[in-house]
């Protein structure tokens, strides 16, 4: 299972949860944004690529219904799919995907520049895009600046922490401040604390990583913090020979070879923390402001609480590591219909229902107001993610080289370093050098 595909599957379960457990509004008409050189809105299917569950059938209908003559065809997200769609030049209405990675898609030109449709829209509005947003944006060489060719639909500052008061009271383990980081060293000794072991066996985790998930996101926030970057200016080269991205690159070996949490090399059935952790068996788990929306349910675990990202150096940084959203590709037969339903999905009930539950900020400040603070714990993360938000930085983007592609190199060469087969010194110069292999390979062909 390749990392994107894990991604979609957090998105999936997310978006299984909500249209299970959310009631909808009905009735939201939709406005239309005007011409595009896609077909008739009037009279079209919406092919869709997202999580299974991104849109419910009770959505699906109350969108038809509003818009007659629009049908929505929903395939679930398949790169390999995709990708063979693009090339043939017949992709589909509308994509997921990461804000973080979509310089690749934009730099290539395959993505819609949505300007025009936000413009005469009387749903979506410039002024109330939330800054993560910008990740979207493309200027032709870098992303952050410049014409969007996505939308958010909602997001986390991914590098937060989730913990089980129950777990550290039973170490006899002080709680996590609400307000104060806790240095990356300092969570590792705290792991050790809490993990559990039972004979050859790990009864409890101190710390998950949602390794399964990303390696690129928190490696490249470690390096910030410490006041370096991961790429030159141009984003055309990488480096993990630098004294910042050797230490965040040993943090995670340290971390494996502690035996404090899942890897690549000890994974999770399901690849995902949030099961072992809401059966008591994980203490800490690193996950957004969006995990908290696991426990709103009377059954869930109520012992648990947030905490702010960790730190590794003398700056805090808490980005969010894909800022998942919609975009359009440039081939779309549909530019028209699928706008309406971007504007259903990301401002109508769709998307005040993820915001009144929990599953993640909002990507619209004017929906910043419905997060939940009702329980206990909600209002507490509230306060912590509220306070987060002055440290939201975005990740370098490069057009270069997928997520995918770092994230599975990245990990390869973790899995050298851990088992001994490569010094951390030697991985981090070879990690380089393939990088840097990928890297040209990809500029040259976007050229």
């Amino acid at each position: 299972m390749n990392a994107q595909t894990r991604i979609s599957r957090r998105i999936i379960i997310r978006s299984l949860a909500i249209a299970a457990a959310l009631p909808l509004v009905a009735g939201c008409t939709v406005g239309s944004p005007g011409s595009s050189s896609g077909g008739n809105s009037g009279e079209a299917t919406i092919t869709l690529m997202a999580g299974a569950q991104d849109l419910s059938d009770k959505q699906i209908a109350e969108f038809e219904a509003a818009n007659p003559g629009i049908k929505i065809n929903l395939i679930v997200t398949d790169p390999t799919r995709l990708n063979t769609m693009l090339a043939a030049g017949s992709p589909p209405d509308i994509v997921a995907g990461g804000a973080l990675g979509s310089a690749n898609f934009n730099a290539r030109g395959l993505a819609t520049d949505l300007t025009p449709f936000l413009e005469k829209s009387q749903v979506l509005k410039e002024d109330d895009l939330q800054p993560v947003n910008d990740g979207f944006r493309w200027d032709g060489s870098h992303s952050g600046k410049g014409p969007l060719y996505g939308i958010v639909k909602d997001w986390s500052q991914d590098a937060s922490l989730w913990y089980n008061t129950a777990l550290f009271d039973k170490a006899s383990v002080p709680y996590l401040s609400e307000t104060e980081p806790t240095s990356y060293d300092e969570l590792l000794q705290i792991a050790k604390k809490l993990t559990v072991a039972d004979g050859g066996t790990t009864a409890s985790y101190g710390l998950g990583l949602e390794w399964a998930w990303t390696l690129y996101g928190p490696m490249s926030a470690m390096v910030l913090q410490q006041g370096g970057n991961l790429y030159n200016d141009d984003l055309s080269k990488i480096d993990f020979t630098t004294d910042q991205a050797r230490r965040a690159f040993q943090w995670y070996v340290d971390f494996a070879n502690a035996g404090v949490g899942p890897t690549s090399l000890n994974p999770l059935p399901d690849a995902s923390d949030f099961s072992t952790f809401a059966a008591g068996r994980m203490a800490i788990t690193q996950d957004g402001y969006w995990f908290g929306g696991n426990f709103a349910t009377p059954e869930a675990l109520k012992t648990v609480r947030m905490a702010p990202a960790p730190v590794m150096g003398e700056t805090r940084a808490n980005p969010t590591y894909s800022g998942q959203g919609w975009w359009i590709p440039e081939q779309a037969k549909n530019k028209d219909a699928a706008w309406k339903l971007m504007e259903y999905y990301m401002a109508g009930a769709p998307a005040q229902a993820r915001a009144s539950s929990g599953w993640g900020l909002p990507a619209l400040k004017s929906l910043m107001a419905k997060l939940p603070q009702e329980l206990p714990y909600q209002k507490a993360a509230y306060n912590v993610a509220q306070n987060e938000l002055q440290y939201a930085v975005p990740l370098p983007d490069s057009p270069y080289i997928t997520i995918d592609l770092l994230n599975t190199t990245i990990d390869k060469y973790l899995q050298k370093a851990i088992k001994n087969e490569m010094s951390v010194r030697d991985a981090c110069a070879a990690l380089t050098d393939e990088l840097n292999q990928a890297l040209a390979h990809g500029k040259e062909q976007i050229g």
